[in-house]
């Protein structure tokens, strides 16, 4: 695919932020400070499915999905990691890495749809932003 035709979807734009790139996915967070949540996003145009990827991409979004799950388990500490690739809403290719709680808003019921969102103050942001692209290098090294 032409990686230069790569383009995020608006809605992903709008609900994100972001914070760095991998070697496939961009890596956003979404702006629900409820939630420990991340969206990749592998950048090549015209992904709908994990299987239009090639194989071996396929197998680098999982290592990248790992990363970012390692990186949120250190940062929350969370209870259970939830892994979606879901697209009913948006079909470009993307996939939910979400650090649950126990206690959280949604518990134990998915996160779509619960409540109304929270978005991160800029100081909040900023520091999460910083502490998962700490965490995201530490764990490409390691």
């Amino acid at each position: 695919m032409n990686e230069t035709a790569f383009e995020l979807h608006p809605q992903l734009a709008a609900d994100t932020h972001f914070v760095g790139t991998l070697g496939l996915s961009r890596v956003l967070l979404m702006d629900d400070a409820r939630f420990a949540w991340l969206i990749l996003v592998p950048m090549r145009a015209g992904m709908r499915d994990w299987i239009d990827l090639p194989h071996a991409q396929q197998h680098q979004l999982l290592d990248e999905v790992e990363l970012c799950s390692h990186a949120l388990r250190a940062l929350v500490r969370p209870d259970k990691l939830n892994i979606a690739s879901l697209g009913n809403m948006v079909a470009q290719l993307h996939v939910h890495v979400i650090a649950r709680h126990v206690d959280d808003a949604a518990w134990p019921g998915p996160v779509w749809g619960v409540g109304a969102r929270v978005p991160y103050g800029a100081g909040a942001l900023t520091r999460r932003k910083a502490e998962l692209l700490a965490l995201l290098h530490a764990a490409s090294q390691g």
